[in-house]
């Protein structure tokens, strides 16, 4: 391999010159408005998520360890450290297949941006709202960019692209709130992606996969955290031939797209392509629940009329989400024949549906036994790659058919104001009407707040 002590780093130096230059005029306003939503939505994530099984183990075992109490893990009373609350915070968001998804990039951009940027304007720099927004919309356009640089082959070779590219995101929110220089804002790149890292095999039913968007929100806090106090990261992280990024974990020296990583920065705005989920399940499924809720609707046929659903979409859709008999609630979140087949007893956009007492009630497991997954017909132009057809045949031999392009929440079809303010609400329903309402409001107007202290 090519030594590259002499390699260019124009990319890196570009994604650094933008997170540092970036101010809160530069952004037009439906990106301002449409950062605001995707915080609250990872807020939101993250309260709901602050009581679930494998967080209060992290909670816990991570305040053992750690007796700094400066930084708080959200919706609980618990302080630790800041990079221990990132860790915390971002796990969270992550904890129940609620938060957003940049769909090209393959990224949930919330759970790994938010909790260290949130973590520098309560422990390390003096924030206003308008400067965290900044910050923000820096996290939230670099991560994307690095998952399209990569290329869906990313994730088929076997890394979580959370784990993997949501260290870049990290960095970059943090860099920018941390008010770092470009070439403060290179090194902090650079030290975040030497610690990429995520295996795809965790999604099978392992407590950790939820944890991976926690290592990487932290792994970017470090990164801007020592950046700023000189120590140096790889500067060419992207370009180099030998050892960096792109390269590593291409296995190649071509295949991906440098171009996509500074192509359109500050014109092409990747905040505005991020989906908002309804539904507590992996996205491949949404297509797939709302056809089957819509036939409902129009139809009134009950569960036990059903005879067979069949559901077509993109290959993924066989390959990985295809499991008939989960074991636990992740793989029952992954598989799509589980939701389409919880999508005929429960309401699917309660997360209190996805429990252990749907994974063993005996009329969604055999309904899901009754869900048939193929590819799209090779002759089909799918308007999205979560394109999916659902085909209900009922016992009388009626067959029903629904094509399903897209769902509430992606670019095409934005979710409305009230949807997310009901998402929200349902998430933080333990903080009480008043709880929810107060922190709905407050970060809804949050270019308004001086200082976040």
């Amino acid at each position: 391999m090519a030594e590259h002590s002499g390699t260019d780093n124009l990319h890196t130096s570009r994604i650094a010159h933008f997170v540092s230059q970036l101010t809160y005029d530069q952004i037009p306003a439906n990106v301002r408005e449409r950062i605001k939503l995707l915080v609250l939505d990872s807020l939101g994530c993250a309260i709901y998520g602050a009581d679930l099984e494998w967080c209060r183990i992290l909670q816990a075992s991570l305040e053992a360890v750690d007796a700094t109490r400066t930084t708080s893990v959200w919706g609980t009373k618990l302080r630790l450290s800041s990079p221990h609350a990132a860790l915390a915070n971002g796990t969270q968001v992550q904890g129940f297949e609620l938060d957003d998804v940049h769909r090209q990039g393959v990224l949930h951009v919330g759970a790994v941006t938010l909790p260290p940027l949130i973590a520098v304007a309560e422990s390390h720099a003096g924030l206003s709202g308008k400067e965290l927004l900044t910050a923000a919309v820096a996290g939230y356009e670099i991560g994307p960019r690095v998952g399209r640089c990569m290329g869906q082959e990313h994730i088929g070779q076997g890394w979580h692209s959370g784990a993997t590219l949501g260290v870049y995101s990290a960095a970059a929110g943090a860099a920018r709130g941390l008010k770092l220089s470009t070439d403060q804002t290179v090194h902090a790149l650079g030290i975040a992606g030497t610690q990429s890292a995520g295996l795809m095999a965790a999604q099978y039913g392992a407590m950790v996969k939820r944890m991976h968007a926690g290592r990487s929100a932290q792994s970017g806090l470090y990164g801007a955290l020592l950046a700023k106090d000189g120590f140096t990261g790889i500067r060419d992280v992207f370009e180099a031939p030998y050892g960096g990024y792109c390269t590593t974990f291409s296995r190649s020296q071509d295949r991906f797209n440098l171009d996509a990583l500074s192509a359109g920065l500050g014109t092409e705005w990747e905040t505005l392509k991020i989906c908002l989920k309804s539904l507590p399940c992996h996205v491949m499924a949404h297509t797939a629940v709302r056809a089957l809720r819509a036939l409902m609707a129009e139809h009134a046929f009950a569960p036990d009329e059903v005879e067979e659903i069949r559901v077509e979409g993109a290959p993924k859709l066989l390959t990985h989400h295809g499991v008939i008999a989960p074991r636990d609630v992740m793989q029952a979140q992954y598989s799509v024949p589980f939701c389409v087949a919880l999508a005929l007893y429960r309401d699917p956009a309660d997360p209190g549906s996805f429990d252990a007492a749907a994974i063993g009630d005996r009329d969604i497991r055999a309904a899901c036994a009754r869900v048939k997954l193929a590819a799209l017909p090779a002759d089909f132009k799918p308007r999205s790659s979560w394109h999916t057809r659902v085909q209900v045949l009922l016992r009388s031999g009626k067959r029903l058919l629904r094509d399903s392009p897209s769902f509430e929440g992606m670019p095409e079809e934005p979710m409305r104001p009230e949807s997310l303010r009901a998402k929200f609400d349902l998430l933080t329903r333990d903080l009480g009407d008043c709880g929810s309402r107060s922190l709905f409001e407050k970060y809804a107007r949050l270019e308004e707040t001086e200082n976040l202290a």
